[in-house]
């Protein structure tokens, strides 16, 4: 019923735009063909952007920022930010265990988008609204003007700072002139997407509305062939209306409403070819098979390890899902007072996404999500600005203010699964006693064999066993967090012109940021305080200390309460406040050697709030009863980012060249880390003092720094390069280089306190960030020649992306390495005069190049990787699953417009 409701809506829309670049700014506006032709490469060679909020041509604003405009968008297939990846080759934007959790990359610093407790490194605008997390940008985009990616810290133009750049994407405008479109898509998968607008005047001249639409759904990428599950689906509509009213020349305000729901099971995990790694008799590293393999065949587990196969196994009784919702409210409000513009932006957001299902990825019923679970963003923002210039135009100065009330409910309903207990006491008894010979589960002979190891304590580590056994169908009933987040700012940026060609720029920000805390829980395991309370005996006997016996209960309180998962937390009633404030800015030095080429050099000084980590794992202290103030264990400190920029700018009309140079230093980066079991935080910064290699060895209690000799623990440098040329009216080449030296310093330590690295981030010093590939390429090349003297013109299109080596784990495990690879997309089209309709054949990765997006550990399925073994000589047996990047795609596209 909806889609018809859709599809009829669509028809009566009319017809779509093509969205050019080149085509007139006024929709219902039609230019002769040749005349559009024409002035492609002037159009596409001063692209006018705002991201200094003042209307320049690109080549003539001193950040670096990547322009992306609607031509380019529609011919790379760009519905959505992820897709941007083709076009800008500084941003990497990549999905984890749902659509909701996209964290977006710049310069290879991004924030993992798991816990919803950390606020994005880069931060997205949509019309001028600030999306709470980069997830809730990944819907259909609808028509779109341009989108600029600003690279490095931001934070004295836009409304919220960020630290490691920004995505602003800027929707198409009501026009005053009648216009309307439509388009319709059809691609394998079953991919079917529909989309229209309609746009014109209510009154003339004083005001006009637009209304949007698109719908789009298709086939599961990856399904169970035994249950015929499918995930990675889509089904996603978007909904936008606007109303422009210019009661005057001299005040516009537009007001946008927009409601965009999704309804996909989202995100599947494949798995990868896995061994057990260990040191042999000789002293060298040797493998042999994976005993969580059979282990968990025996309990009904189906494994496919061809990854790229697309086939995942899921529990039939805890079907996946991952629905959204996101609606808001804008008004913007633009008014030339004579001796300043005055801007005003309010706006309301509600964004909604659960997640639930099974969260292990077998068959075996181990581990789910109970419907309910998921996280709920509601969003008041206010934010002024006033421009003008000063003493005959030598000082362009603006001055802003910005204001934000954020709402945060995390409910989390994880739970054991009801083969949990079964699988606990296989997977705790072989691994233990292994070397003894004890084989296979929790049977009469393992019985015998356990009371005669662990001498006195057998009859207690017997029952503690079948306690654990039980350990089914519990956990999370209904833990919720719940987070309130003021956050108000100043700021002012300021270019004075110092002669006709030199410039400075001049910026000041000033943040205070205010979180309140409240979390309450619901947990249903009480078997882990039985537990605890049944191996105290083997705890307090002296005697028993380091034996098997202690060993074994270790383990066993371990799986029983894994993760925190406790019925101790529900006497807990966590209440916690912290506050913040932190001055930031921007120096910028610009010099105009000539009319086509620009140089400047900068300074940035940039912050991204701090705050909790939203996971009651964190709140785990193994041994020690819970507490109230452990609350202290969720927070985690503010970002902060230096950053030094040289480059230049060269626009001589048929070719452009936009090349700068980097180095930023990032001072408590915020690294969120799932090892398997849970998520924890850890802030990274480097000691100024050699460590010794305790930050690389597996204790907890070595490797502490001195608090005055902390300093910043990323460094990110390197240089872009991007570039186009037009060589004839009708061709147009680009091309982008980011060559980006992302590391950790040596000598790592975690937190501003200078604490000891978590021994599970072992690998991080001196290494590159996961997803932070050293060398990236993009190009295109887009042909759009006249066809006859009848209007009629054609389109060639293609466009790549190189992505080097780089590994998709935090803790950079080197079963989480991807190899490089290249991403194709390309797009042949056919128009009729002045582009009144077109068809193109398009296709999206079309050397069906296969690669993960992620790769992470299969969750309680084995422990340790190979670089353990390797360093320390322990066993290693972690299995791993991952998240794919998409397959090839391809369809047909019809456009019409009117």
């Amino acid at each position: 019923m909806r889609k018809t409701v859709l599809l009829a809506s669509v028809c009566v829309l009319g017809f779509h735009n093509l969205a050019q670049a080149q085509a007139p700014e006024q929709e219902g506006a039609a230019a002769p063909q040749a005349t559009a032709a024409r002035s492609q490469a002037v159009d596409l060679g001063q692209i006018i952007v705002t991201a200094t909020r003042r209307a320049q041509a690109l080549s003539e604003v001193p950040i670096a920022v990547s322009a992306v405009t609607a031509e380019s968008l529609e011919r790379s297939g760009v519905t959505d930010i992820r897709q941007l990846n083709q076009l800008a080759p500084s941003l990497l934007v990549s999905s984890t265990s749902s659509e909701a959790n996209t964290a977006a990359r710049i310069r290879g610093i991004g924030t993992v988008g798991d816990n919803p407790g950390l606020e994005s490194s880069v931060a997205l605008f949509i019309d001028g609204v600030y999306r709470v997390r980069n997830g809730a940008g990944l819907t259909e985009l609808g028509d779109i003007e341009r989108i600029e990616v600003l690279r490095g810290p931001q934070g004295t133009l836009f409304g919220r700072n960020a630290s490691a750049g920004l995505i602003n994407v800027i929707t198409k405008k009501p026009s005053f002139e009648v216009a309307a479109g439509a388009e319709a898509t059809y691609g394998n998968h079953d991919y079917l997407r529909l989309g229209g607008y309609v746009t014109g005047p209510i009154v003339p001249d004083t005001l006009a509305a637009r209304f949007d639409a698109i719908y789009s759904e298709r086939d599961g990428f990856l399904k169970d062939p035994v249950t015929g599950i499918e995930m990675n689906n889509r089904d996603r509509y978007l909904l936008r209306g606007q109303l422009l009213f210019t009661p005057n020349d001299d005040l516009e305000i537009r007001l946008i409403g927009d409601y965009t729901k999704t309804d996909e099971a989202c995100c599947g995990a494949t798995f990868q070819p896995t061994v057990e790694t260990l040191v042999g008799p000789d002293g060298n590293i040797t493998t042999r098979p994976n005993p969580f393999v059979p282990l968990m065949e025996s309990l009904g587990a189906r494994y496919n390890f061809n990854t790229f196969d697309r086939e995942i196994s899921v529990n039939e009784t805890r079907k996946p899902g991952s629905p959204t919702r996101d609606w808001g409210l804008s008004l913007q409000a633009d008014w030339d007072l004579g001796f300043a513009n005055l801007t005003s932006i309010t706006a309301y957001r509600d964004y909604k996404s659960e997640l639930y299902g099974d969260t292990d990825y077998t068959s075996v019923d181990i581990l789910y999500r109970k419907p309910g679970s998921g996280r709920q963003f509601k969003t008041f923002s206010q934010e002024l600005r006033l421009q003008g210039n000063a003493f005959n135009d030598r000082l362009d100065w603006l001055v802003g203010g910005y204001f934000s009330d954020e709402s945060l409910k995390v409910g989390d309903q994880i739970m054991f699964g009801k083969d949990y207990g079964q699988f606990a006491t296989c997977r705790l008894v072989p691994e233990a006693l292994r070397i003894l010979g004890v084989p296979g589960c929790l049977v009469p002979q393992t019985r015998a064999i356990l009371s005669g190891l662990v001498g006195t304590h057998g009859p207690t580590i017997v029952n503690a066993l079948d306690i654990l056994r039980g350990v089914n169908d519990v956990g999370d009933e209904n833990n919720l967090f719940k987070q309130d987040s003021q956050n108000w700012a100043l700021f002012t940026h300021n270019v004075i012109s110092v002669t006709d060609k030199l410039k400075l720029t001049l910026g000041v920000r000033y943040t205070e940021e205010t979180k309140k805390m409240r979390a309450a829980f619901d947990n249903s395991n009480t078997y882990c305080p039985a537990l605890k309370q049944a191996l105290a005996p083997v705890f307090l006997d002296p005697t028993a200390a380091g034996s098997i016996a202690q060993q074994l209960a270790g383990g066993i309180i371990a799986l029983g309460c894994q993760g925190g998962s406790t019925s101790e937390l529900n006497a807990l009633n966590l209440r916690d406040k912290i506050k913040d404030s932190e001055w930031t800015g921007t120096g910028v030095l610009s010099y105009d050697f000539s009319d086509d080429l620009m140089g400047y050099v900068s300074y940035a000084k940039g912050y991204k709030a701090g705050g909790y980590n939203l996971d009651r794992s964190a709140l785990n202290t193994p041994g020690a009863t819970l507490r109230p103030e452990d609350v202290k264990n969720l927070r985690f400190d503010a970002e902060k980012v230096d950053s030094y920029e040289l480059g230049f700018k060269y626009s001589g009309g048929s070719f452009n060249l936009n090349v700068a140079a980097f180095r930023q230093l990032f001072k408590n980066f915020q690294l969120n880390t799932f090892n398997g079991q849970y998520y924890f935080v850890q802030t990274i910064n480097s000691c100024s003092k050699d460590l010794g290699g305790a930050d690389r060895d597996a204790s907890i209690a070595t490797g502490s720094c001195d608090r005055d000799d902390v300093r910043a623990g990323v460094i990110s440098k390197g240089i872009e390069v991007e570039a186009a040329a037009f060589p004839a009216d009708d061709l147009t080449v680009t091309a982008g280089l980011t060559i980006a030296d992302t590391k950790y310093r040596k000598n790592l330590v975690g937190g501003a306190s200078g604490n000891p690295l978590d021994p599970v981030l072992f690998l991080l010093p001196d290494a590159r960030l996961s997803n932070a590939p050293k060398y990236v390429i993009t190009g295109s090349l887009a042909y759009s020649p006249a066809i006859g003297g009848n209007g009629l013109s054609a389109l060639f299109y293609a466009d790549f992306r190189y992505a080097s080596d780089y590994n998709t784990g935090s803790d950079l495990y080197p079963e989480k390495a991807q190899d490089a690879y290249m991403v194709v997309n390309a797009r042949i089209g056919l128009y009729g005069a002045e582009r009144r309709w077109g068809f193109e054949l398009w296709a999206q990765n079309l050397l069906n190049k296969d690669y993960r997006q992620v790769a992470f550990n299969a969750p309680f399925q084995g422990s340790g990787s190979t670089a353990h073994t390797g360093a320390f000589g322990t066993t290693a047996n972690q299995m791993f699953t991952n998240f794919l990047a998409e397959p090839r795609t391809y369809g047909l596209t019809f456009r019409v417009r009117y």
